[in-house]
């Protein structure tokens, strides 16, 4: 029995092959074409050398094309590596040598950045490229190159439809395990990205479907989602992050592998999520926190849409804030909102359900999985008594660690009483119902005097305002303190800026210490393509604008 990421897909292919599997723009593809393609351009990898254990960057959009270069890849035993597609030549020199590439498929877009940064590769021996469904394609990004016009000749690069029309449709590949390797990189907050390394087993258990993440009962054999998706009649699924983001690509393979229809919007715009929710009836919406559920929820109020087929809406990986989750309960009362927690280094560790009267404001309230633990500071496991805060860790099914770099590895990877634990950097305090509140990345921690201030907490409380759009807080050079609370701040469209009525309504939420004593304004809040924050970018912000306000020495309440 494979535990496997490819034989999962066949597994709902050979269940239910006219289904349809994904949804992009005017297209749509049934699980059958879908295989048929992915096999291949896993014949024509295969013939350039791509085999087991060989790396194949996915430098694309959210699209049909990027899930084929995945599957085709899963099917070589080969692995596919995600690419950022924000990222700059520097940034993409540096993940081409990390990840050690030997084969790329990228959109045409990309085309210049790809001739910049291919000559330093010489393992990177084959390219395939992308011409984008200008049906699906709405994004005019100014960062992006013109796709018409760039030419890839000069590397070498196949057009993607010329090496699936000449290569085998047919399924005839060998054996895979549930050992097989699985990268998915993250970072671009803090230094450059990492490649998180997994088994397919252990993957596919904490973010693919493979336990229950309610009851913590494993999924019994590699049959089962797909023949309860066949039984169903499976559920249509819209993941509104980019596939470069862990939790759209297990938002998009656990539904999958569950028999259901994937549905896409190439780039994240709210009104776009909307339209495809009404024209294609979709009933279950994966966001980023309030990145995306606000801009949403904020369309959503606009736009008359009819969002009747919705029966749950999922947050994962970064915070949804209390004020925003009500916008969602009050617009969509008959929905079942979900609020998990977890990393690319952790998976799945914590799911909360959401009611309209539970109170969320100081950050993410959820049940922890029944193999997580807080960690003190010397690693030692904390007893669940209210109050108690540490580090969150989880083990059973964890990453082998970081794909070259093995002293970070050894950084977030520990051993506690013979139980090895994955420690990516969440604090999170136990409450008295047994539930943990989650507190935010430790990295991200304010020490202001002395006092520890979690960013994600100040930043639930900011945006419970009703003038307060968005905010990022950060802590900021002090000389009495070390460092002060600090905020930049997204203003709703038209409000006018009242800081002390915004004082004043923090300040019945969390205590006077962790209240912003210097707040910037800024048209938009910078985030990463995914949604999560970008503290990098406040913190720059911070240091090359003046504040719109300093507030006087906050009394320590």
């Amino acid at each position: 029995m494979a535990y496997n990421i490819a034989d999962l897909f066949e597994h709902a292919v050979d269940a239910v092959p006219d289904r349809t599997a994904i949804i992009c723009g005017t297209r749509r593809i049934t699980f059958a074409e879908l295989d048929r393609r992915a096999n291949r351009l896993a014949h024509h990898l295969a013939a350039h050398g791509v085999g087991e254990g060989s790396h194949v960057g996915v430098y694309s959009r959210n699209s049909i094309e990027a899930v084929e270069t995945m599957i085709a890849a899963y099917k070589l035993r080969a692995i596919a590596i995600n690419i950022n597609y924000r990222y700059v030549e520097g940034e993409l020199d540096y993940l081409f040598g990390n990840a050690d590439l030997v084969a790329l498929v990228h959109e045409r877009r990309y085309t210049d950045k790809v001739a910049a940064v291919l000559p330093n590769h010489p393992k990177l021996e084959h390219v395939v490229v992308v011409d984008s469904d200008t049906d699906s394609d709405s994004d005019t990004d100014s960062d992006t190159d013109d796709e018409t016009e760039a030419d890839y000749s000069g590397y070498g690069g196949v057009d993607y439809e010329t090496a699936l029309a000449g290569s085998s449709p047919e399924r005839d590949f060998g054996p895979r395990s549930s050992d097989d390797r699985y990268i998915l990189y993250t970072g671009g907050t803090t230094g450059y990205p990492k490649g998180v390394l997994w088994r397919h087993e252990d993957v596919w258990r904490v973010l693919g479907g493979g336990i229950n993440f309610v009851t913590g009962e494993y999924v019994a054999d590699e049959w089962q989602l797909a023949n309860e998706g066949k039984a169903s009649g499976g559920l249509v699924r819209l993941p509104t992050a980019p596939l470069i983001h862990g939790a759209a690509q297990w938002a998009t393979f656990g539904a999958l592998f569950g028999a259901s229809t994937v549905v896409f919007v190439p780039k994240f715009d709210p009104h776009d999520v909307w339209r495809a929710v009404q024209e294609h009836r979709v009933q279950v919406l994966t966001i980023v926190g309030d990145a995306m559920g606000r801009p949403l929820i904020e369309a959503y109020r606009t736009g008359g849409y009819d969002a009747s087929s919705l029966v749950a809406v999922s947050s994962h990986a970064a915070l949804f804030s209390h004020s925003v989750k009500q916008e969602f309960l009050e617009c969509l009362p008959n929905i079942v909102l979900t609020d998990a927690i977890g990393s690319s280094e952790s998976g799945f560790t914590g799911i909360g359900m959401v009611s309209k009267d539970s109170d969320h404001t100081a950050g993410p309230r959820v049940n922890i999985g029944v193999q997580a633990v807080l960690l003190d500071e010397h690693n030692r496991v904390i007893e669940r008594e209210p109050g108690a805060v540490g580090r969150i860790a989880r083990g059973g099914h964890v990453p082998i660690g970081y794909y070259n770099d093995p002293d970070k590895t050894k950084q977030i990877f520990v051993e506690v009483d013979g139980t090895r634990y994955v420690v990516p950097g969440d604090y999170a305090r136990y409450e008295e119902d047994g539930t943990v509140t989650l507190l935010g990345r430790g990295s991200q921690c304010v020490n202001t005097g002395g006092e520890k201030v979690f960013p994600e907490e100040v930043e639930g409380a900011l945006k419970s305002h009703p003038d307060v759009f968005d905010a990022l807080v950060v802590g900021v050079p002090d000389e009495r303190l070390g460092e002060r609370v600090a905020a930049v701040v997204q203003l709703r469209s038209g409000a006018t800026p009242d800081f002390a009525a915004i004082e004043a309504h923090v300040r019945t939420a969390i205590a006077g210490y962790k209240v912003p004593r210097s707040i910037w304004l800024t048209d938009e809040i910078g985030r990463t393509p995914s949604g999560k924050p970008d503290y990098r970018w406040a913190q720059r912000y911070a240091r090359e604008h003046d504040p719109a306000v300093e507030a006087s020495a906050t009394p320590r309440s």
